[in-house]
């Protein structure tokens, strides 16, 4: 979406954050499903095989927190600023919907 759309809808940088947020549940969703997973393979190789992707997951969602911190979108720290950060968020949706 253009900068202009964004902000005709009050969006602004929403978009991005909408985003990355999304990413990070689906990674953390990921993290979650494989480490599931391993405790129900029934080989070795297979336990093997998730336990790389469960790496590869953990580092994804690594990134993506970084990413979302660096840029003001999100505060695993502190929770009165995170709470900040959702309320705008949902403002934000529950003005569109109107």
């Amino acid at each position: 979406m253009n900068d202009i759309l964004k902000k005709l809808m009050g969006m602004g940088g929403m978009t991005d954050q909408v985003i990355a947020t999304d990413f990070l549940i689906s990674a953390k969703a990921g993290v979650r499903n494989l480490a599931f997973a391993i405790t129900e393979a029934s080989t070795p190789k297979v336990r093997q095989v998730l336990r790389e992707q469960l790496r590869h997951a953990v580092e994804t969602h690594a990134n993506i927190s970084n990413y979302m911190i660096d840029k003001g979108m999100y505060y695993p720290s502190d929770l009165s600023e995170q709470l900040q950060t959702d309320l705008t968020i949902t403002k934000t949706a529950l003005e569109l919907t109107d």
